[in-house]
């Protein structure tokens, strides 16, 4: 019989860093902007994270 071979042990995998700029939501608030010359309201809007594209991961 041939001899067992020793298993070694896995470890877990590491998990990617968060974006910095939505904290790991992959949202960021978006100010709207109004009308033709485009004038900004006091309202905001929820948008996707354009530096980790939505995915929360830096």
């Amino acid at each position: 019989m041939t001899a067992r071979k020793a298993t070694t042990r896995r470890t877990a995998a590491e998990a990617p860093p968060k974006c910095h700029v939505c904290k790991g939501t992959g949202e960021v608030s978006v100010p709207v902007a109004v009308g033709r010359a485009r004038r900004l309201t006091g309202d905001q809007q929820v948008g996707m994270c354009l530096t980790c594209l939505g995915s929360g991961e830096a």
